[in-house]
């Protein structure tokens, strides 16, 4: 956790002088909507890079935007510099820097970072706090309620495919409100308790690695939509407790 935190700390410093910086441009990556990455991405990857050839050389990474580099302990260090870049360009508060560590069953410990509101969630063995404006303090997913008191987030309307709209769709129309566009800071308001689920597909292993780890570590439960691990990517559910994510995955399953 020493080492993450210090990885959060550098991307910190590497990334805020370009959020809301006039001179800030983005290249598309070319999917199939509009993908940016910026400077400000690929400078705070590489300075956490550079944190783990000085306290870590021997563990594998995995970052979006530099690829993988293979290691020989195990483990490896799963980084997202900036999740959410779509709303780094427009200068929202809701990106946030992943970090995660992860061994071959999926990841151990994690941060959700959010550099310019100024905090920080942590999550893994006997860690599940975060810091922030107001101070410290531990996190604790919400208690059961049904899904039709609950807050439901997602990042897209569209959700992905069409199958996945329509999956996303009748969850939607079962809960009592919808927000949209939070990218990662969605997941860390499930550990926070201020959010019943969180919904997405077509995520990667970097998207979603430390997010899994905080909510798990506070009492939350992260699956794919049919229930299995999820930190491979793709379809993912994120929920506060194993009751209202009994009840969401059945209808993203079409029961």
């Amino acid at each position: 956790m020493a080492v993450a935190e210090a990885l959060a700390d550098a991307a910190r410093a590497a990334i805020l002088p370009w959020f809301r910086a006039d001179a800030l441009a983005a290249d598309d990556k070319g999917a199939d909507r509009f993908d940016p990455v910026t400077e400000g991405d690929r400078a705070a990857e590489r300075a956490m890079r550079a944190v783990l050839a000085a306290m870590r050389p021997d563990d594998a990474i995995l970052g979006e935007e530099y690829g993988a580099q293979a290691g020989t302990t195990g483990l490896t260090w799963v980084l997202d510099p900036i999740d959410g870049t779509r709303g780094f360009l427009a200068g929202t508060p809701t990106w946030g820097v992943l970090i995660a560590v992860a061994d071959a069953a999926g990841p151990i410990l994690g941060v959700i970072d959010q550099p310019y509101i100024g905090e920080r969630f942590r999550g893994g063995p006997g860690v599940a706090d975060m810091t922030g404006p107001m101070g410290a303090r531990g996190l604790h997913c919400r208690a059961a309620r049904p899904l039709s008191q609950a807050i439901v987030m997602t990042t897209f309307p569209e959700i992905g495919t069409a199958e996945d709209h329509a999956a996303f769709t009748r969850v939607a129309k079962a809960a009592r409100m919808v927000r949209y566009g939070m990218d990662c800071y969605a997941y860390a308001l499930v550990a926070a308790g201020q959010v019943d689920v969180v919904i997405e597909a077509g995520l990667q292993a970097y998207d979603v690695q430390a997010p899994i780890a905080v909510i798990q570590a506070a009492g939350g439960v992260v699956t794919d939509w049919q229930g299995g691990p999820a930190h491979d990517g793709g379809r993912v559910l994120a929920a506060a407790n194993a009751a209202i994510h009994a009840e969401a995955l059945a209808l993203l399953r079409g029961h």
